[in-house]
């Protein structure tokens, strides 16, 4: 039987590391001994102390203690458990060079995909730093050496959560909460048995999601209704899997009467939405980037869009106050049907939602029979490499490309360049201030 390599014990001293650049992950890069270490919390052209928290056979992992030469780009952190929380990783760099940084890391993505450039780099579309964070999945664990429940995200790189008592990037409902929260789930009986709570915003209305591992008591029950009643709150349950999430307080009248909505003001549209269902995280930029899409999209009355990746509606309904026909297509049904809803609540008739495997040629589906002028895509973080090696059988003059991973969409312009389009111009969106997620934009328009 062969016997398990025993791991090399890390250095326990402390090393000076001179950071030469950030990774894309957000963390310093060095050199030490012909190894590369990456080093959390320090910044280009810094000189930091920083001690050893992993090692591989070619790098290095590191996090800093002490700063011994600090950039100008280097601030304190707005939060005092950024240096140990995961849910942020940039807190202790300014605003601008935050930007700065996602900018770049989309221009080295577009340089390594083919050495594609766009024609125009657009200003960075920004938002407030702080309380725009509307969806989170917040961790629970009870603690026995301390006696105590624990409610946040996981330390950065390990499984731990990080004791918070307040989170000022999410939404003051939730984030001025946490104390609250973790003092109700240290008085229920299932003290030990909540997994985690799963919280969404709307305009109006903020939900928390309890996933009850086992049934909960009466008297819990009540402590979850008088919790919701205190402090304004939907109270959901989710029991086993995502289609046993129900509401417990307000009483429900049903599964449609389980909704949260936002409006888009431009366009004069409502959206419902139940809170395990995908919506962007930051209300300012998503009314933003809706405004810049259609914007660069330009639909006309005489014009039919295309709207892929389509989720609730989030762009297809704005699309279709402007256009004269818009199908939107996504490969949740449960999110067609909520398309459908909220075209309905809206009182709109020229836009129809369909359900489509996207991963595959979806020329031949009947709602493609038509062809269309101008075409909108906002994939998940895997990208649309399919969809664009068929798409442009539509032969739509205009393109735009919203994405949440700079490596996909970068790869994605690729196919489309190589299929006569120009990539006219992109820009990134700082949906998630304070962390390294890039989103961006991008325009192409057929030769």
């Amino acid at each position: 039987m062969s016997k398990r390599r025993k791991r090399k014990a890390l250095p326990v001293e402390p090393v000076s590391c001179d950071i030469e650049k950030l990774s894309h992950d957000g963390r310093g890069i060095a050199h030490r001994d012909g190894k590369i270490q990456f080093v959390d919390g320090a910044l280009p052209g810094e000189t930091v102390m920083a001690k050893y928290v992993g090692s591989r056979k070619t790098f290095d992992e590191l996090r800093a203690l002490d700063v011994l030469k600090a950039s100008d780009e280097r601030i304190d952190p707005p939060c005092e458990f950024a240096d140990l929380c995961g849910g942020c990783s940039l807190q202790h760099m300014t605003p601008d060079a935050q930007i700065a940084f996602k900018e770049n890391t989309l221009r080295e993505h577009f340089a390594h995909f083919g050495g594609i450039e766009p024609e125009q780099w657009v200003t960075p579309m920004r938002s407030p730093e702080l309380g725009y964070r509307r969806k989170a999945r917040l961790g629970v664990r009870f603690v026995p050496k301390r006696d105590a429940v624990l409610v946040g995200f996981r330390e950065k790189r390990n499984s731990f959560l990080t004791d918070i008592d307040r989170c000022v990037v999410m939404d003051p409902r939730i984030g001025d909460r946490i104390t609250a929260l973790r003092d109700l789930l240290y008085g229920m009986e299932a003290y030990n048995t909540i997994a985690q709570v799963e919280v969404a915003c709307g305009d109006d209305i903020a939900a928390m999601v309890f996933r009850n591992m086992e049934s909960l008591s009466g008297g819990d029950m009540e402590k979850l209704i008088q919790f919701g009643q205190a402090h304004d709150l939907h109270i959901y349950l989710q029991p086993k899997g995502p289609d046993t999430v129900h509401r417990i307080w307000p009483e429900s009248r049903g599964s449609d009467d389980e909704r949260l909505s936002y409006h888009l003001d431009e366009f004069d549209v409502t959206l419902k939405f139940h809170p395990m269902d995908f919506t962007q995280v930051n209300a300012d930029i998503n009314q933003a980037m809706v405004s810049q899409a259609l914007a660069w999209l330009d639909p006309q009355q005489n014009e039919r869009v295309l709207d892929l990746f389509c989720g609730l509606g989030n762009f297809t309904l704005p699309l279709s106050r402007r256009a004269g026909a818009v199908v939107g297509v996504e490969g949740d049904e449960a999110m067609v049907v909520r398309g459908r809803e909220n075209a309905e609540l809206n009182g709109l008739d020229n836009v129809r939602f369909h359900g489509a495997n996207l991963q595959g040629d979806f020329t031949a589906e009947s709602w493609a029979a038509e062809g269309f002028d101008k075409i909108l895509i906002d994939p998940p973080r895997s990208g649309a490499q399919e969809v664009c090696e068929y798409v442009t059988a539509f032969g739509a003059r205009r393109i735009v490309y919203v994405s949440c991973n700079p490596a996909t969409l970068a790869r994605d312009a690729g196919v489309l360049v190589a299929k006569g389009y120009r990539l006219v111009k992109a820009g990134v969106m700082d949906m998630f201030p304070h962390t390294t997620h890039v989103e961006s934009m991008a325009l192409f328009e057929r030769q």
